[in-house]
């Protein structure tokens, strides 16, 4: 067989996992079913549009409630996922059968139920007729077939173990602390399926209401050209380096990150270009695949998209999302740039060459430059955008809006024209080692930005919503497919522009669709995670869990913390990244808010949500399910579990983050100011290279034993100056209760009390635990701010506090506490020297590690000479 033939061989493979994974497998032949797979998910994507728009309300036609919405995105997807997945692998797939669009028929009529019959079902609330009750049981059973067929049985396992725990919680089997009482059919149906408790709760809301429109811009900036763009970029400007091609393909899937929210996806299209361009430069095929996996994994868990959790996670921690995206950046940043330095380490290791033998110091110190160089240019870009903006809305007020889109296009045209002056970029993989410039590839598709600058200069400078953000940038990405060829025809004085014109008109269609598609599985995974999520609200599993991981830990607050880190990573095994955020959060968030209050660590509960999110995304990586492994292993032609394991290897560092912000929340710069966030990317990026440095084994040369261990040690003295200085000195000192009122009042403004509490939770456990009351704005008496800031008021008796009212709604409630509980004691920082002096012995020991090594390093280059 002919290279060629064997290349045709694994595009076909490649374009099977991806279809798999993410659009759907089925390829039929037949004239009817090819349009019906083109033409719905066309219409599902116009509709998206259509309801993000202000159009309904201005032509007061086709308004619907959230509710209503939600439902005909989920009839959308149980209908595509039907006819686009095959049942079984030996299902066909050049045909639908007949059964198969009777049940994809039946399962949208059962999921759109609360679109046509919203007004019935509203009136019923609480006594569901006998047509609601079979609706409900029937759209549950098609809804988890559909997410089998799109995601694989892991989801829909999890689901059944949760409803049937739901059903058969009071069985005699079940030992006493997980057993409960159990749920009527009527009950469970009408809380799963017709109420936003269940399946059409949050996380569908999320799904229908802007994630498909963030995941469906991404298709179009795709289909439009970016991601080639990006890939070319990456290769341009690094690969002439040593392991040239892992470091591009770890930037590459930086930028990729940025417009995908499948790590699988990201694998597949970077990967077909990146793996066998490392394999050729010396990679082993396991290694080569690891590296794109680890790429991909922090594409993933890089703002500002996170494969969509950035937008839940404003529902479930009630956070802005700009807030979201400032907590997640400096531990994505840190991670991707200690990943490009594990790569050069692995080069020096191999002994591989480039055609630039930078140092190593020297290589770092230029990616940071030119990392916080894009940074402080995007950030002047948007600031300055936003300054521009005022002055014209200061003086043409209402008029200011046609004017600036006017602008925005003129930009648009000139950044056309400047990229039609060089010839557009190859899609092939064999132009990758003949790549023109740096400045040659940056100047083809500079247009390409415009669109993600918009989208950011909403979301983070006006403030709007994430799905008004997100149907603009869509909109002036549909325009930018439909113009950009027949611009670069007119300035290159080539063929009509109304033929430009028409493949634009294809390109948008085909993006569209792709979009739709791409959406299946992940609309599906949104409603299958509501019933896991109206199981949890409704049996109160959460609560054994926390039961559970406090029995296994006992008591311990770092064993907690493993425990839940790995029963995330089993909960998130073969999940998508948005069910896996749901599902590993709905179960586990509650647990180390608990637990580590208990332990007397208060953990913000953002920072509980992140480490969720990043021990379920390792799931992606771990053997055995490990999806994101096996995808590159088809690549690499390697074993999928060496890859798995390497990947995991290579990811030690995305692990140990999660353990290190909570107990270190600057790292996620809560409360820190902006000179300060400077100090602690610094110096965090420097443990984090440190750490991988150490568990690389090589530094300046290949490490001794003793010199790893200094190196992770210095690593973390860095990440937690703090644990040393608790060893001498305790962070708190303890005050008596009687003091409450007077430290409230005296406190100043936008802070917290930190307050030991005791009494008894509603189950009658007893309950011993730190909380932080916030305070309301100073200039009341005490009492009058910690009923302002945390909804509390109390009540003394002899000589003892005890809380004795609860404002519905406030932060205290929020909390968990309750009434009746006593106030026990307060904790006041206790002054003590500054955490940073041990820095200092840590620096020390760097430098006598460094000493070392480049003097073993001058001998050994010596002796070769």
């Amino acid at each position: 067989m002919s290279s060629k033939e064997n290349a045709a061989v694994d595009d076909t493979d490649l374009e099977d996992i991806l279809a798999d994974a993410d659009t759907g497998g089925r390829n039929p032949h037949d004239a009817f079913s090819r349009k019906a797979l083109w033409y719905i998910p066309l219409t599902w994507s116009l509709f998206q549009l259509w309801i993000a728009s202000p159009l309904p309300f201005l032509l007061r036609f086709g308004v619907l409630n959230d509710t209503q919405t939600r439902a005909i995105h989920l009839g959308f997807a149980v209908f595509l996922a039907f006819v686009a997945f095959p049942a079984f692998a030996k299902s066909p797939r050049d045909r639908i059968p007949l059964l198969t669009w009777a049940t994809a028929a039946v399962g949208a009529a059962a999921a759109s139920y609360l679109w046509y019959a919203y007004v019935g079902v509203a009136n019923r609330t609480g006594a569901p007729n006998t047509v609601d009750l079979v609706v409900a049981g029937i759209g549950i059973v098609t809804l988890m077939e559909a997410a089998r067929r799109s995601l694989g049985f892991p989801l829909m396992g999890v689901a059944m173990f949760f409803l049937a725990y739901v059903f058969f919680g009071s069985s005699e089997i079940l030992p006493d602390v997980v057993r409960w009482k159990g749920a009527s059919f009527q009950k469970a149906m009408s809380h799963m399926w017709l109420t936003t408790e269940g399946v059409f709760g949050v996380a569908l809301g999320v799904s229908s209401g802007f994630v498909f429109l963030f995941v469906l811009f991404g298709a179009l900036l795709n289909q439009a050209g970016a991601g080639n763009y990006f890939l070319k970029l990456a290769f341009a400007t690094l690969g002439h380096l040593r392991g040239g091609p892992a470091k591009a393909a770890v930037i590459a899937s930086a930028a990729t990150g940025l417009i995908s929210g499948s790590s699988i996806a990201n694998v597949v299209t970077t990967g077909t270009f990146t793996i066998p361009l490392m394999k050729k430069v010396g990679f082993s095929p396991a290694k080569a695949g690891a590296i794109e996996v680890s790429s991909s994994i922090n594409g993933v868990l890089t703002p500002p998209v996170m494969g969509a959790v950035a937008f839940l996670m404003t529902e479930y921690v009630g956070i802005s999302y700009v807030e979201v995206v400032k907590t997640a950046i400096i531990p994505a940043a840190i991670s991707y740039m200690a990943l490009v330095y594990i790569v050069h380490l692995e080069a020096l290791k191999m002994g591989m060459t480039g055609t630039s033998r930078m140092n190593p110091i020297k290589f770092m110190l230029g990616a940071i430059f030119i990392i916080a160089s894009c940074i402080v240019i995007a950030g002047g870009t948007l600031f300055l955008t936003g300054y521009l903006v005022d002055i014209v809305q200061g003086m043409l007020g209402g008029a200011a809006t046609p004017v600036l889109v006017a602008g925005l296009m003129a930009v648009y045209v000139l950044a056309v024209r400047f990229a039609a002056s060089g010839p557009d970029l190859e899609m092939s993989s064999d132009s990758m080692e003949h790549l023109p410039p740096t400045k040659e590839i940056f100047k083809t598709g500079v247009h390409y930005l415009l669109p993600i600058l918009l989208l950011m200069y909403l979301l983070m400078v006006e403030r709007k919503s994430p799905a008004l953000s997100a149907f603009w940038s869509t909109a002036f990405m549909l325009l930018i497919l439909l113009t950009q060829n027949a611009l670069k025809d007119f300035f290159r004085k080539k063929q009509s522009v109304m033929v430009g014109l028409s493949d634009g008109l294809k390109e948008i269609g085909e993006g569209l669709v792709i979009g739709a598609r791409n959406m299946i599985g992940l609309a599906a995974a949104m409603g299958v995670a509501g019933i896991i999520v109206g199981a949890v609200t409704l049996t109160g599993v959460g609560q054994v869990m926390a039961e559970f991981v406090e029995f296994l830990s006992g008591g311990n607050l770092l064993a907690m913390l493993f425990f839940v880190a790995v029963i995330s990573i089993v909960l998130g095994m073969g999940l998508p990244t948005t069910a896996n955020y749901i599902v590993v959060s709905s179960l586990m968030a509650g647990v180390v808010v608990e637990l580590g209050a208990q332990s007397g660590l208060i953990v913000p509960l953002v920072a509980v949500h992140m480490f969720c999110f990043y021990f379920g995304i390792m799931a992606d990586v771990t053997p055995p399910v490990g999806l994101a492994s096996f995808a590159a292993a088809a690549i690499s032609k390697g074993d999928p579990l060496k890859t798995g394991f390497q990947a995991f290897f290579y990811s030690i560092r995305t692990a140990l983050l999660p353990f290190l912000f909570i107990f270190n929340t600057d790292l996620l710069l809560i409360d820190v100011g902006p000179i300060q966030a400077v100090f602690v990317f610094i110096v965090a990026l420097i443990a984090m290279l440190l750490f991988a440095a150490g568990t690389m084994g090589y530094f300046m040369t290949r490490s001794r034993l003793w010199e790893s261990v200094a190196l992770v040690l210095v690593a973390f003295t860095l990440f937690r100056p703090g644990f040393f200085l608790n060893q001498i000195a305790p962070e708190f000192e303890a005050m008596p209760a009687t003091s409450i009122y007077q430290m409230a009042e005296q406190s100043a403004d936008d802070t917290s009390l930190r307050v030991r509490l005791m009494g008894e939770d509603l189950n009658g456990k007893a309950v011993d635990a730190k909380y932080l009351l916030p305070l309301g704005p100073m200039g009341e008496d005490g009492a009058g701010r910690l009923l302002n800031g945390a909804g509390i008021e109390l009540r003394e008796e002899d000589g003892k506090f005890f809380i004795d009212n609860l404002e519905f709604g406030g932060a205290a409630e929020q909390l968990g506490i309750d009434f009746d509980w006593e106030i026990v004691e307060l904790d006041i920082k206790a002054e003590r020297i500054r955490k940073e002096v041990f820095y200092i012995p840590a620096f020390l020991l760097l430098g006598f590690v460094y000493l070392i090594q480049m003097r073993r390093k001058r001998r050994t280059e010596e002796s070769v000479a």
